[in-house]
């Protein structure tokens, strides 16, 4: 007899689905980073609380050293009445902007400027080994409370701005401060964690990495109307920094925006620091890929 041919699905047969694992696997390993930066995280804050004397004067050092910058601003105050066009409450609410949200994202994955060094020594290695991904080890490691005095003093800085400034309040305003506060740390940690891919290759661009997190939040504390326009083209569509502050704050203030941009900019934040973030995981997968160790 003859070998019968194998039945063949029909147009109506279920298709299998292309491999649901991979999906399921990017899912857990995410859900694994966050569990374990809650972990190391934890374990940082129980060393850190066994020194409280020395968390309590360390916070207030911060607090003092970063309120140096809105003092400075207030100082340029004294001798003239605007800067750039704008009075001290609205830099104050471009400065208490910006720095809150820096210094939320500085608290979180701020470690991750250290890990130049880490590749320099080797040590590294160490994490590599471990069943966790790297980024949340590196970004928990060395988590450090006191950075907490920076949020502080930046949000005391903007309740200034909003008891002063005059501002026809509507549901859209209010929404834009925690939005623009949330998804600017979300575009300042993209960046940190660029810089940090960057580190795979140069192994000592600390400095370079910081010119655009530590430079960037000081750039924003005032009005862009300040600044030459290639520089707000730059912070705009090539680093984009003026989505943190400038361009949502201006949308509250009722100002108009630098380069005549249209006003619905002002409420693409979110979208900006999504896509800041799919770069960022590109480029640190690619820096992790090109690692070679030390070799000692």
């Amino acid at each position: 007899m003859a070998a019968r041919e194998p039945e063949r699905p029909g147009k109506g047969a279920a298709r299998k689905p292309e491999r649901p694992e991979i999906a399921f696997a990017d899912r857990s390993r995410l859900v694994e980073g966050v569990r374990a930066y809650g972990l190391i995280v934890a374990m940082w804050l129980r060393s850190t609380m066994a020194y409280r004397a020395s968390f309590v004067m360390t916070t207030i050092g911060n607090f003092v050293m970063t309120g140096a910058d809105f003092f400075t601003v207030m100082l340029m105050f004294s001798h003239v009445d605007a800067l750039g066009g704008y009075t001290l409450p609205e830099v104050a609410l471009l400065y208490g902007v910006s720095a809150t949200a820096f210094g939320l994202c500085d608290l979180l994955v701020g470690s991750v400027d250290r890990l130049g060094q880490r590749v320099r020594d080797g040590t590294l290695d160490t994490l590599l080994v471990r069943p966790v991904p790297v980024l949340a080890q590196v970004a928990a490691d060395r988590f450090a409370l006191r950075r907490l005095g920076r949020i502080t003093q930046a949000l005391l800085v903007l309740g200034y701005a909003l008891v002063t400034l005059d501002i026809a309040w509507t549901p859209l305003k209010v929404l834009m401060l925690p939005l623009m506060v949330l998804s600017g740390a979300a575009i300042f940690a993209a960046v940190f964690v660029v810089g940090a891919a960057f580190q795979f290759f140069a192994q000592d661009a600390s400095e370079v990495q910081n010119a655009f997190t530590y430079g960037g939040t000081t750039l924003l504390q005032y009005p862009p109307s300040i600044f030459a326009r290639d520089l707000v083209r730059g912070v705009t569509f090539v680093v984009p920094l003026a989505f943190v502050s400038w361009l949502p704050a201006l949308y509250v203030l009722g100002r108009d925006y630098p380069l005549g941009l249209p006003e619905w900019v002002a409420f693409l934040p979110p979208l900006v620091a999504g896509l800041c973030w799919v770069l960022a995981g590109l480029a640190w997968r690619t820096g992790l890929r090109a690692y070679r160790s030390t070799g000692s």
